[in-house]
């Protein structure tokens, strides 16, 4: 059967990479990159703001004046309640990761610091700046060109670096008093 229709209904064609061994996806995404930034209603929205903006400004230059801004106290309740629920989760990550319970995040965390300390002392914040907007317009369309040579190499990396990591932590990590991975054996 042709897999481009099934059950007479007009389906996705599948890709190759469905049927590949390792089948590992970028970001654990279910389906394309288009759908995983949104699907386009992004752009969507951000032209119809865009229009009601430049249609609203047109009208209040003709009066010169602009329409008053005002909050009411239940938004700001409702934002800093939202707030704070979001920064106990981080705060509560935190603890955990200064604690020890997550040392591979822990690990993480220091060479994404020691990553950025390196980058920092060799660029500017507004050189950063730029080319992270040129990275941030290149590379999803680039990703989506290459969508599965991408997905291969970054599984092929992924599988080494996991194989890796469980060397370290049955050799390492294991052997340090008050990880998690001594308390398991015990």
């Amino acid at each position: 059967m042709d897999n481009l229709e099934r059950d007479g209904e007009a389906a996705a064609p599948t890709s190759s990479l469905a049927s590949s061994p390792s089948g590992y996806k970028l970001f654990n995404r279910k389906g394309s990159l288009h759908q995983f930034m949104g699907g386009g209603k992004n752009v969507l929205l951000l032209l119809i703001v865009v229009m009601y903006v430049r249609a609203n400004f047109a009208a209040y230059r003709d009066k010169q004046t602009l329409p008053e801004l005002v909050l009411s106290e239940e938004m700001v309740n409702n934002a800093a309640a939202s707030f704070r629920v979001k920064i106990n989760n981080v705060l509560h990550m935190a603890h955990d990761i200064t604690v020890g319970k997550d040392f591979r995040l822990f690990f993480q965390m220091v060479i994404c610091l020691w990553l950025l300390s390196a980058i920092g002392s060799y660029f500017s914040f507004f050189t950063l700046a730029y080319i992270g907007t040129i990275l941030a317009i290149t590379v999803p369309a680039l990703y989506s060109r290459f969508e599965e040579q991408v997905d291969r190499c970054c599984g092929l990396i992924h599988n080494k670096l996991s194989q890796q990591y469980k060397i370290v932590d049955d050799n390492v990590i294991s052997r340090i008093p008050g990880t998690l991975s001594k308390q398991k054996d015990t």
